[in-house]
């Protein structure tokens, strides 16, 4: 069972890291100061719940992996937010954002429908609310941007 659990965190932490980045060089990206700040503050809370992620690895017995594969990469969905980016379109970035997030959202249900260790399992839930209600903010950000 904890080789089933360090997997699945070890997953997770991977789609955080993959969020953070997608997060980072959106906010670089983006010229409105609340919306920087807001992709900004959603990259450093993915920097959190990975770290968060990688101590339950840790107490569990185990190391968390280092790299992530280019292919789980590709699937997850931030991908494209690149040649997003070089428009400058903030409606098309938080589309790409949204995207990656989605990819996310379904990555934590997925987690919270396995067999886990109650400590490991009140993580994942709590950490599931907070993308879950970010997910919500990018859309809504992405649909209020389409319509200005």
């Amino acid at each position: 069972m904890s080789k089933s659990t360090v997997s699945l965190l070890n997953d997770l932490t991977e789609v955080l890291k993959d969020g953070q980045e997608g997060f980072r060089a959106a906010s670089e990206a983006i010229e409105d100061p609340a919306l920087k700040t807001m992709l900004s503050d959603a990259s450093l809370q993915r920097s959190r719940f990975s770290g968060e992620l990688q101590q339950l690895v840790r107490d569990l017995g185990e190391e968390p992996e280092k790299t992530s594969s280019v292919s789980s990469a590709l699937h997850r969905g931030w991908i494209n937010l690149r040649a997003s980016l070089q428009g400058g379109d903030a409606h098309a970035i938080f589309a790409e954002c949204e995207r990656g997030e989605d990819s996310a959202v379904a990555n934590y249900k997925e987690a919270l429908e396995a067999e886990l260790p109650a400590n490991v399992r009140s993580v994942i839930e709590r950490q599931y609310t907070t993308v879950k209600a970010t997910h919500d903010k990018v859309r809504d950000l992405r649909d209020s941007l389409k319509a200005a």
